[in-house]
């Protein structure tokens, strides 16, 4: 068909009207604030920083600890759901406690402690770009510190409950609940804590709870993929092929980290919406502003 002038209209997009709805959906806009995040590229650098700061300061609290089971090595065991030869092999690749001890002087710590403070911050630009508020005054340091202090204690307390309740289905039960229970709090903590308790509770819950669902869902991830690939890459390439495993886990857990924050937030904006939308049906006048 043509038009008055003689020539054929445009044909429309046949996929126009989906593309719509998919960019209007709580999934579209997910993905595009993923992508505005680069949540993948936040991922590599948790697990790239991580590795640089956080990993030698808690190397030096586990090796301070008064307890028999205080490696950080079992940290590591502990969060990847490893046993046997991967378990080994992790624990190899770390250095023992003693040693640690002997060779770390005051400033050595005080500089691997600012380092640590280094991270703190990193996941907190993260928290605030997911929320888009703005970054917190540069005297606010000091909730880097206490939410790095309160990191180390909880997963100190995560292990120490996995070498408590072994054995029998009641401890691992008793053991997954106060492990959910527990993490929850923390990330929802956290959230509050690094914003500058500029959100509200309420919004923060859902991704607290996407987290730990996230690092459940890790856990069995490492125990079926990262296990076996532990054992294969530490007979082909020796202690290097076990550090490439555990740093990819870390990758999946600075995306867990930041991604279970961001489903989150639009779950959260989801609910609102609906909520909003509601009270306009029952209040036509109100929806309009009248």
């Amino acid at each position: 068909m043509t038009d008055a002038s003689g020539v054929p209209p445009e044909p429309r997009p046949p996929l126009r009207g989906l593309r719509a709805r998919w960019q209007d959906s709580v999934a579209g806009r997910l993905w595009r604030h993923g992508t505005e995040l680069e949540l993948l590229h936040r991922a590599m650098g948790f697990s790239a920083l991580g590795l640089v700061t956080l990993v030698p300061l808690l190397i030096v609290v586990a090796a301070a600890l008064p307890f028999k089971e205080r490696g950080f090595a079992l940290w590591v065991i502990d969060g990847m759901s490893l046993s046997g030869r991967p378990a080994e092999a992790v624990r190899e690749l770390f250095a023992a406690p003693r040693r640690v001890l002997s060779t770390t002087s005051a400033l050595s710590v005080l500089l691997v402690a600012l380092f640590g403070v280094t991270f703190a911050a990193s996941v907190q630009n993260g928290y605030e770009r997911i929320w888009e508020v703005p970054s917190g005054p540069w005297h606010h340091v000091w909730r880097r510190v206490v939410w790095l202090t309160a990191l180390t204690g909880y997963l100190y307390s995560e292990t120490q409950s996995g070498a408590a309740l072994r054995g029998g289905t009641a401890h691992s039960v008793l053991r997954i609940v106060l492990t959910s229970l527990f993490g929850v709090l923390f990330f929802w903590w956290g959230q509050h804590f690094l914003l500058g308790e500029r959100v509200r509770w309420r919004a923060l819950l859902p991704g607290s709870v996407a987290t730990m669902a996230g690092l459940g869902g890790l856990r069995w991830f490492s125990d079926q993929v990262f296990s076996p690939l532990i054992v294969t890459n530490a007979v082909t390439y020796g202690t290097v092929g076990t550090m490439l495993v555990v740093q990819s886990w870390l990758i999946g857990v600075g995306f867990v980290v930041f991604g279970g924050p961001l489903l989150g937030r639009h779950v959260h904006d989801a609910w609102q919406r609906r909520r909003l939308s509601a009270s306009e049906r029952s209040d036509p006048l109100k929806g309009r502003g009248m």
